[in-house]
């Protein structure tokens, strides 16, 4: 993979917003000799969604995404356009790509897409009864920064996306800090441009349930070859200590320099999800004098059933020095998730121990609707 930098720092983001493209008005064509528009993922008052796309020269078109267990049939029109319509919906937003004569191509008319290393997709938003904690609502706003930072134990230029809470710049003081890292399909905008947290800490801190908080989010892949190029050859073998010696050598003191942030280790929280919750949880238990706050979200990695008690031996072995360090313990996975069975072996065996922990498990599996709900959890349990 190779993105090009945007050559400044501190820019302010703005975030991708799920907005609909709509109808065109009964009776008009759009622009010049084009067809009408079509509404392509209309979102009916019962919370179903019809799905359209206009193919007229394919011969097999699909809708798929986490709205739907496998790949949904669409039924072609007169007019060229294929619809279907899903089963009723609880308010999300869900992910969706439409696959044409077998290959799988984003919503063309659909802005809202949610950016991947791996793969990308289409976004579509059921909305609730009362605007959710991911919605930007009519509150004070924080703002997000893109910053590049050298990074000297990689050997290369990289990216941090940072969140500064509502009345930073006019503020004084420190303030605490959460880093906060992303999935292995996604980059350092992750938790903002799909996760929404910067919306969510807007209005957790505006409801007075949130402490005001600068948080971090870095690039999760120790890698050289991704932004500036030519890079020389990876180590063989790689570096299991690679991201970590990037977090604490080079991330965090950017950070601190540029920002107002407390050093305090009580001050501090490091939280991911999927690959982002493993590392969470290999630099946060293994560097408690630095984190006293860890979460993990359907957390990959060393998260195993097999052999836990080895893997945390350190952590395990003084139970009460532990909960002397770790302020919030957070775990957090869904039941149908292929990973549940790694953080409930986690829960087991910290229960066992008696080391302090929350752990919740929640309905459905490794998707964005549930690592939404976690940050919204946990944002509110920091720094008390």
């Amino acid at each position: 993979m190779s993105r090009l930098p945007l050559f400044a720092t501190s820019l302010i983001l703005t975030p991708l917003l799920l907005a609909q493209v709509p109808a065109a008005p009964a009776g008009r064509g759009g622009r010049g000799n084009a067809p009408p528009a079509i509404n392509s993922c209309e979102v009916r008052p019962d919370r179903t969604m019809t799905f359209r796309l206009r193919a007229p020269e394919a011969t097999d078109v699909k809708v798929s995404g986490d709205f739907v267990q496998g790949a949904q049939d669409m039924k072609k029109g007169d007019d060229g356009v294929w619809s279907v319509t899903s089963a009723a919906l609880n308010p999300a937003i869900y992910n969706y790509n439409f696959r044409v004569n077998g290959v799988s191509v984003l919503d063309p008319v659909n802005p809202a897409i949610k950016l991947g290393e791996r793969t990308s997709e289409s976004m579509c938003q059921v909305p609730g009864d009362k605007p959710a904690l991911y919605d930007m609502q009519n509150v004070p706003h924080g703002s997000v920064h893109v910053n590049w930072y050298e990074s000297k134990t990689l050997n290369v230029w990289r990216r941090i996306d940072v969140y500064t809470p509502p009345g930073y710049e006019t503020a004084k003081g420190t303030y605490p800090v959460m880093y906060l890292l992303h999935g292995s399909g996604d980059t350092e905008n992750g938790w903002v441009s799909v996760g929404r947290a910067n919306f969510i800490l807007d209005n957790l801190i505006a409801a007075g349930k949130a402490k005001p908080m600068i948080v971090v989010m870095p690039y999760g892949r120790a890698r050289q070859d991704v932004y500036l190029g030519p890079a020389p050859a990876p180590a063989q073998p790689a570096d299991p200590k690679a991201f970590e010696n990037d977090l604490l050598k080079d991330v965090m003191p950017f950070a601190e320099k540029l920002y107002r942030i407390s050093a305090k280790p009580t001050d501090r929280a490091i939280a991911g999800l999927s690959m982002g919750g493993g590392q969470a949880l290999s630099v946060g238990l293994n560097h408690l004098d630095i984190f006293h706050t860890v979460g993990a979200f359907s957390a990959g990695g060393g998260v195993r059933p097999e052999g836990m008690e080895a893997h945390y031996k350190d952590l395990l072995a003084d139970p009460a020095a532990t909960n002397k360090k770790l302020k919030l313990f957070y775990i957090a996975c869904g039941k149908t998730d292929s990973l549940f069975a790694g953080s409930q072996a986690l829960h087991e065996t910290l229960t066992k121990h008696e080391i302090k922990h929350t752990f919740v498990p929640s309905e459905e599996g490794h998707v964005w609707r549930n690592w939404r709900n976690y940050l919204a959890d946990f944002v509110p349990q920091l720094f008390r």
